[in-house]
């Protein structure tokens, strides 16, 4: 059985941990706080470790689960563990293979990049998976398998790694705040914001559906809701007058900025 050791175990570590099966997998978690460690340790039914250092000793596969802006100390306190037969999976945005190559500084060390989102909590994420070319086929199915086991993973170039960021890691976020309008507007028309959130909830994932099981353009369907002089056509255009596509183009390119301006 291979181990899989968690260094950092913040929200989506924690998302990542709880979609795992853990018959599968021996899983190893390490943070700051060995206390606080220990304590989610228990929550997760994982092993907690007293330093990086020994996480990195232990496992197969390491999961760099940290912020970016603390990656290259991370990485500084287990250089002394690593040898080329790990397998490091950084989920840090912003660092690109050749980046986390330079900081581990060891030649030939099989490096992947991963970009999972806040969904694998429900084990639904969508993830995208780049590797190196020292991740050897066996290896890299492994580490998809671990990602599949919590929703979908997408095999993407890194050179639209910050693009898939955006429009997968972060978007969740902005769609939730396209639910929580539509209830506010179910609100200020009369429903309670319980029964109006529910329902906009049901309807955006019944819709998600529709476009992946239709396979139709998005827009086609839109048409498809569309009478002439109706009801949709009126909001339809609306939106357009004020500007909601754009806006949502740009909430995207404001979030790839920020992602490579991380480091």
């Amino acid at each position: 059985m291979k181990s899989i050791g968690f260094i950092g175990v913040g929200k989506m570590a924690t998302a990542i941990i709880s979609g795992l099966d853990k018959d599968k997998f021996n899983i190893f978690i390490s943070g700051r706080d060995l206390e606080k460690t220990q304590k989610q340790a228990t929550e997760l039914q994982v092993l907690a470790m007293a330093s990086h250092e020994e996480l990195v000793e232990k496992s197969d596969f390491v999961v760099l689960s940290v912020k970016p802006q603390v990656l290259a100390k991370i990485t500084d306190e287990i250089l002394p563990a690593l040898t080329a037969d790990k397998t490091i999976i950084s989920i840090a945005a912003g660092y690109t293979l050749s980046d986390l190559a330079h900081l581990m500084t060891l030649e030939n060390m099989p490096i992947l990049r991963v970009m999972p989102n806040i969904n694998a909590k429900i084990q639904r994420s969508t993830s995208a998976i780049v590797r190196n070319e020292f991740v050897s086929d066996d290896n890299y199915q492994f580490a998809k398998e671990i990602f599949e086991n919590i929703g979908s993973v997408h095999e993407v170039a890194e050179k639209d790694f910050s693009a898939f960021t955006a429009i997968a890691g972060s978007s969740p976020a902005f769609i939730y705040i396209f639910i929580d309008a539509l209830a506010r507007a179910g609100v200020f028309h009369g429903l309670s914001k319980e029964q109006a959130t529910a329902i906009v909830a049901d309807t955006v994932a019944a819709s998600a559906e529709m476009v992946i099981q239709s396979g139709e353009n998005p827009w086609t369907l839109v048409d498809q809701v569309s009478s002439p002089g109706g009801t949709t056509v009126a909001g339809v255009v609306s939106l357009e007058q004020n500007r909601f596509v754009g806006t949502v183009i740009d909430s995207i390119t404001a979030t790839i900025e920020k992602e490579k301006a991380l480091k």
